[in-house]
């Protein structure tokens, strides 16, 4: 990768409108003109953070309004954000903003399960539907818990309203229910027998979720916020629930759709709801308290003893991908990559206007920790942006 990537600038006549709940006017030229750039940056080995403040100097563009790294490890620490606070008021991005972390909620949710199997209060290879017998039909009876918190559970996604962006935002404030999530999920047939592939899908950390409130008898939300969050001080880590709204400092997320005169342009986004997603995808967190969690969770100071290599375990190789046919690259809670020739382990997450994502390689010689408002958070595919920030922190992806 060159040391020096400069993004384009979207021009303004391509973003036609910004809205917040409805279409708004035009942008004005010069609406998308790049916002300052903010590095704190100390004796860093390992990494050119040159190349990082190149790479979101840019912003906003037309890919992402604002972007907050922050490095950690052994190799040193450096931080930088970039782009703005919002599209209308053009202040530079909040570098301590809360943010929408997606699936990185799943880490959490799997390391309080972790837990509870280190108390013995359930079994990783015990089915599920002893504990939730009355929502886990017998044709799923028998997937074990290990095999929901490594996607191997042939469990198919549930159904929700619309297919694309212009529909979900339009249901954007829906409070989807758990169980009637599971229960749309498993009246369908099976994807494949329970362990012989792997398909990451959210539908497993849903009834994660429940499983924790089954068996502890407290909401999902207090567990996790007993047991992690407080332990931790992750302060400004939080779970929405039905609440659409980022409460505290925050950068705004937009999302490019279809308005309502026609046009295609960038929608504020920043106002959702996250019912959808609930134990796989809801928290809300910043890139201080993503980087405590992430240090404490591979020191093993938040899953203990051999629980914690769940974590750091994937399936048999045989265990094929269930759309590429790759090996199987997510464990319990975690996905792996090779980059640089290291191994590298985390989990990234996407929610409307926000990417968000940690890795770490095994020893915390590098940690990152990343939020970035992209303006198509949830598309198929790799996010140039994305993929730019953890090739200059870890390498480039091995080959195959």
């Amino acid at each position: 990768m060159n040391a020096r990537i400069r993004r384009t600038v979207l021009a303004a006549a391509l973003v036609t409108g910004i809205a917040a709940g409805t279409a708004g006017p035009a942008l004005a030229a010069g609406a998308l003109a790049p916002g300052r750039t903010h590095t704190t940056a100390p004796a860093t080995a390992g990494t050119d953070t040159g190349a990082l403040s190149d790479l979101i100097a840019g912003l906003p563009d037309e890919g992402a309004t604002a972007a907050l790294i922050r490095l950690g490890g052994a190799e040193g620490a450096w931080r930088g954000s970039a782009g703005v606070h919002d599209l209308v008021t053009k202040r530079p991005a909040d570098p301590d903003a809360r943010f929408r972390a997606g699936s990185v909620t799943k880490v959490f949710t799997a390391a309080t399960v972790l837990q509870l199997a280190a108390e013995r209060k359930l079994s990783l290879d015990r089915p599920v539907r002893s504990y939730l017998p009355e929502l886990i039909p017998a044709a799923y009876g028998t997937v074990t818990v290990r095999q929901l918190l490594n996607h191997t559970s042939g469990l198919p996604s549930a159904d929700f309203p619309g297919d694309t962006v212009e529909e979900w935002y339009a249901n954007r404030f829906h409070r989807f229910d758990a169980r009637e999530l599971v229960a749309s999920a498993t009246a369908k047939e099976r994807e494949f027998p329970a362990g012989t592939r792997q398909h990451y899908l959210n539908i497993n950390y849903t009834v994660a979720g429940l499983l924790i409130e089954k068996v502890t008898g407290h909401t999902y939300e207090a567990e996790v916020s007993r047991r992690v969050l407080a332990p931790l001080g992750l302060r400004d880590t939080s779970f929405p629930g039905s609440d659409p709204r980022i409460h505290g400092p925050h950068n705004h997320g937009y999302q490019r759709m279809k308005l309502e005169d026609g046009t295609t342009g960038l929608r504020d986004v920043s106002v959702w709801g996250a019912t959808d997603g609930w134990a796989a995808g809801d928290v809300i967190s910043t890139t201080a308290d993503l980087e405590r969690f992430l240090t404490a969770l591979f020191r093993g100071r938040v899953v203990r003893g051999p629980l914690l290599e769940e974590m750091f375990t994937l399936p048999d190789p045989s265990v094929r991908d269930f759309v590429s046919g790759r090996k199987p690259a997510y464990s319990a809670g975690l996905s792996s990559w090779e980059l640089g020739g290291r191994r590298v382990w985390g989990k990234t997450g996407g929610r409307w206007g926000y990417n968000a994502g940690i890795g770490a390689t095994r020893d915390l010689s590098r940690t990152l920790v990343y939020s970035i408002n992209s303006t198509d958070a949830k598309a198929q595919g790799e996010n140039a942006l994305v993929m730019g920030v953890v090739s200059t922190v870890f390498g480039a992806p091995s080959a195959g």
